[in-house]
């Protein structure tokens, strides 16, 4: 169901959401910058297992939750989170018991990736907080592992070990930051990133900056349950029981 019980695992994975905005936020004041010498910005690859453009399915809201700029697909037992940016939605956080991924869509160029990019730009960013970085080929494509240092609940600092992962698509990016047991543990992420593969994004026609977040919306039958509230499980449509949402932690600012 949507709502949640909150545990101290996911209140360090809402420090982590908080960091990756920013993490985004930061990398969008280099935009303008010369990239890497060492990255070339190559068209979005072919995508043949997702994640999906809204033109390539045919009925998208067939066991997926409509976010409007996201149909998130819905998975038994999972919770839903949303994050906002004032008073916009701009990311969803998908929650399986002791695992986490966040999921969010910006524009990109027409006929350019920017994956490569970001990439460098989050370890970059990772690295200056004194965090560890390791850039491979996962299951997703080129991905990054990391060490990202957290407060965690009792005020102490810690270590989190956190997955970021991303895709190209026609004028739009995903990405995705998988967190808890599903960073460390393969047949744990397997399902968060299944999550992320059936994902489908929906850009719309309207000009965009490119890395200007696609913003979200709550389902239509979709109530606001505020952390710590516990409410009576419930049937739903969704193939989760997913019928209600959580608001997340705010966002300062998303660029």
């Amino acid at each position: 169901m949507f709502g949640r019980r909150r545990k101290r695992s996911e209140e360090a994975v809402e420090t982590l959401d908080v960091a990756s905005e920013e993490l985004v936020g930061e990398a969008d004041e280099t935009e303008d910058e010369a990239a890497p010498a060492s990255r070339v910005s190559l068209p979005p690859a072919p995508r043949p297992d997702g994640p999906w453009d809204v033109s390539e399915v045919r009925e998208p809201g067939e066991g997926r939750v409509d976010l409007g700029g996201l149909f998130v697909p819905g998975v038994e037992g999972m919770e839903l989170r949303v994050e906002v940016a004032g008073d916009a939605i701009v990311a969803a956080t998908v929650v399986l018991r002791d695992s986490a991924v966040q999921l969010q869509a910006f524009a990109a160029p027409k006929k350019e990736g920017i994956w490569n990019e970001v990439r460098d730009e989050i370890a970059n960013g990772i690295t200056q907080q004194g965090g560890v970085v390791d850039e491979l080929e996962g299951p997703l494509g080129w991905e990054l592992r990391a060490q990202v240092p957290v407060q965690l609940p009792d005020g102490t600092n810690g270590v989190q070990m956190v997955r970021f992962v991303g895709v190209d698509g026609p004028r739009w990016f995903l990405r995705g930051v998988i967190s808890g047991q599903g960073a460390v543990k393969p047949e744990t992420g397997s399902l968060l990133e299944a999550i992320f593969r059936d994902t489908v994004v929906v850009r719309g026609e309207g000009p965009m900056a490119p890395r200007d977040p696609i913003v979200l919306k709550l389902p239509n039958d979709a109530q606001m349950v505020p952390d710590g509230v516990q409410q009576e499980e419930a049937g739903s449509r969704f193939a989760g029981g997913a019928d209600q949402l959580q608001r997340g932690p705010e966002i300062s600012e998303v660029r």
